[in-house]
C-alpha cells in the first residue's frame, strides 16, 4: 500500500511556497504523493483557502516523484474545457504524475453551491460528473471533442498538447454504500470512499467494484482510504486499499502537524 500526504489548503496552509516546502520534505522522507483538498470555502472557524491548481504547480516544480493531485474536485462546480486545460498543463509540468480525484461536492461544510447560485441537487450534479468526465476523457486523446449533453458543449475543439499519460488516472469518491458511486468508480481508474468507518466497508466495496470490473485488469484499479496516522492501516490494506491517504483535521491542522506526520513516515506493512 502506497502513502500519500492529505492536506486541505486552509489557514497556515493556505500558502502555496509553505505546501510545495512540505511536499518536497514528504517527497525526502519516502512518501508516494502529496494530495490536496479543492475547497473555495470552508465553515467558520476556518478563514483563508487557497486555490489547488496554482498550489500543485508549485508542488510539483518542487518534487520530481511524487504522485500529485486534487483529492477531490467537485466537477460540477467547474467548466470541464477549463479543466481539461488545467489537468493537461498540470500533468505535463509534472512529468505525468497527476491524479484526477473527482467527486459531486457537497454544500453541507461551507456552501460552496447554495452560496455561490451553483447547482444544489444531487442527481443533477451527477449528471454533470459524468458528462464532465466523458469530456475529460476525449479532451486528453488530443482528437476532436464532439459532445451535446444536458449540461455541457463542446463543439468541435481539440484540446492540445495533451497530457504526458495516455489518460489521467481518475480516482471517483462516493459512499462505499452507495451503488451509483460504485457503479462510477468502476468506468474509472480508482475509489476514495467517504466517510470510511470499518475495514469491512472496504472489503464490500472493493468486491462490488471488483465483480463490475470483470474482464478488466484489475491489478492497476487503486483505492484510496482517508485515516488519521494511528489508524490500522494493516487492516484496511487487508480489505482493499492500495493507497493511504493521511487525513488531518480541517478546522486545527497546524504546518507543524502535517510536518510531524511526515517525518513519522509512510506505511510499511
Amino acid at each position: 500500500m502506497k502513502s500519500a500526504i492529505w492536506i486541505p489548503l486552509f489557514d497556515e496552509l493556505a500558502d502555496p511556497l509553505v505546501v510545495a516546502r512540505l511536499a518536497a520534505e514528504a517527497e525526502e522522507a519516502g512518501w508516494d504523493g502529496f494530495f490536496v483538498w479543492d475547497h473555495v470555502r470552508w465553515r467558520e472557524p476556518v478563514q483563508a483557502a487557497a486555490d489547488p491548481w496554482i498550489t500543485l504547480a508549485a508542488i510539483a516544480t518542487a518534487t520530481s516523484t511524487l504522485r500529485l493531485g486534487p483529492m477531490v474536485t467537485a466537477l460540477p462546480r467547474r467548466r470541464p474545457q477549463v479543466l481539461a486545460r488545467h489537468t493537461a498543463t498540470l500533468d505535463r509540468l509534472s512529468g505525468g504524475r497527476l491524479t484526477l480525484g473527482a467527486g459531486l461536492g457537497s454544500d453541507r461544510f461551507g456552501g460552496e453551491f447554495s452560496r455561490f447560485g451553483d447547482e444544489e441537487d444531487d442527481r443533477t450534479r451527477a449528471g454533470m460528473l459524468d458528462e464532465s468526465l466523458a469530456i475529460l476523457r476525449q479532451a486528453w486523446t488530443g482528437e476532436p471533442v464532439q459532445h451535446h449533453g444536458d449540461h455541457f458543449t463542446v463543439d468541435d475543439v481539440r484540446f492540445l498538447p495533451r497530457p504526458v499519460q495516455p489518460s489521467v488516472p481518475v480516482w471517483i469518491a462516493g459512499f462505499p454504500g452507495k451503488e451509483r458511486p460504485l457503479h462510477r468508480a468502476a468506468r474509472h481508474d480508482g475509489f476514495v470512499p467517504v466517510n470510511l468507518e470499518h475495514p469491512d466497508q472496504l472489503a464490500e466495496a472493493v468486491a462490488k467494484i471488483a465483480d463490475l470490473r470483470v474482464g478488466q485488469p484489475q491489478a492497476s484499479y487503486d483505492v484510496a482510504v482517508t485515516l488519521a496516522a494511528d489508524a490500522d492501516l494493516a487492516a484496511f490494506e487487508a480489505a482493499g486499499a492500495t493507497w493511504w491517504l493521511a487525513d488531518f483535521d480541517p478546522h486545527a491542522i497546524t504546518v507543524d502537524e502535517v510536518r510531524a506526520v511526515i517525518r513519522g513516515g509512510a506505511f510499511a506493512p
